[in-house]
């Protein structure tokens, strides 16, 4: 049975024990995973989902976290600018073996969904400034705002 599935802004036809490098996601080596964005089911009977197939998904294990080869931008200005700059960028990967295609009971099995480290941290984000409001005026600032007043 093979699956397609969506994560990190492109699309993977995976199958039980094959290896990927998806995009950085919020997990430790050894973790399990649950890939919940399934767009299509293969296997006996083909099933393509509008857009997702519900209740499928593709469960599988952390690797490693590890870096891409490195790309070289090169940029050079010219006419009156004679500038020239080199730069690299190595993006940030995670590695995953798929252990299991489930067909249904995604929700029963109690896998954690695999986020990007976008998702990571606008949660993170929306929750912060909620607890920074809670917090109590320091007595310092306060007693400095009251000899202010008099």
């Amino acid at each position: 049975m093979f699956a397609v599935l969506k994560t990190g802004g492109k699309q993977y036809k995976v199958q039980a024990g094959d290896v990927l490098r998806v995009e950085k996601l919020a997990a430790i080596a050894g973790e399990k995973i649950q890939f919940n964005d399934i767009l299509m089911l293969g296997g006996d009977t083909l099933t393509i989902g509008a857009p997702f197939v519900q209740g499928a998904a593709v469960q599988a294990e952390v690797i490693d976290q590890i870096k891409g080869e490195k790309v070289i931008h090169y940029v050079k200005r010219r006419r009156k600018h004679s500038s020239q700059r080199t730069k690299g960028h190595r993006q940030h990967l995670t590695l995953v073996r798929v252990t299991e295609v489930l067909a249904n009971g995604a929700e029963k099995s109690g896998v954690n969904a695999a986020t990007g480290t976008a998702d990571a941290r606008r949660a993170a984000h929306n929750t912060a400034p909620a607890a920074a409001a809670e917090a109590p005026a320091k007595p310092k600032r306060a007693a400095k705002a009251a000899a202010a007043k008099e």
